[in-house]
């Protein structure tokens, strides 16, 4: 069995100024290089990494290069593990898209795994090639220990395909936080799903969601 580890990457710019990133790069925040600290301590105290995979996005790539050097690890990038393609939506704030897109983004906040990015991909398209590029990477690494360090679309999705066997019911499932960590099994083609958004370790270095996304 592999056993992936999924961080959501740390505080980012997108976040502190509540927009959709999407797929564009905005770095992280002096915060978030703290929380990917943290969580980088807390992955070296509880498990025995052998390799670190980061989207090549730069808040996640960010995160991912401190997590590898605190454990010690290899990193490796992957286009396959990027956020969604938000086409339309890139980079407007999340207020803007409730006024201006109240239709389509309120799919998004009610009901995301059937959600469809103006000119960008689905909630489906995204979670298809986030699966296709965490089985390619456990296939390549059988029985080993690995840390993804992505999104919070990405592992929202994962989730939902480890409990459900489906994307569509995302909605049923909150968001993680950033930089927390949770545990996604793989063998022969079947995924399961262990602890989810694990992030006591960050204390007071915490951060989620706003209310409106």
């Amino acid at each position: 069995m592999t056993t992936l580890l999924l961080v959501r990457h740390g505080l980012s710019l997108a976040n502190r100024e509540k927009f959709f990133a999407g797929q564009a790069d905005v770095p992280l925040l002096p915060m978030g290089q703290l929380q990917a600290r943290a969580t980088g301590a807390f992955l070296r105290e509880h498990y025995a990494a052998h390799k670190v995979y980061a989207s090549d996005l730069v808040r996640a790539g960010e995160t991912g290069q401190i997590l590898a050097e605190i454990l010690g690890c290899p990193l490796e990038t992957d286009k396959g593990l990027r956020e969604i393609y938000a086409g339309a939506w890139q980079e407007k704030t999340f207020d803007y898209l409730t006024e201006h897109y109240p239709e389509g983004y309120g799919v998004w906040r009610r009901d995301i795994g059937k959600a469809q990015c103006p000119q960008g991909e689905s909630v489906a398209e995204m979670g298809l090639r986030v699966r296709e590029a965490l089985t390619r990477i456990c296939r390549d690494n059988p029985g080993k220990t690995l840390v993804i360090a992505t999104h919070a679309t990405p592992i929202r999705a994962m989730e939902s395909w480890a409990k459900f066997r489906d994307f569509s019911r995302m909605g049923e499932l909150p968001w993680v936080s950033n930089a927390s960590v949770t545990e996604l099994f793989y063998e022969d083609g079947v995924w399961q799903l262990g602890k989810v958004s694990l992030d006591s370790h960050l204390q007071d270095l915490r951060t989620v969601f706003p209310a409106n996304v």
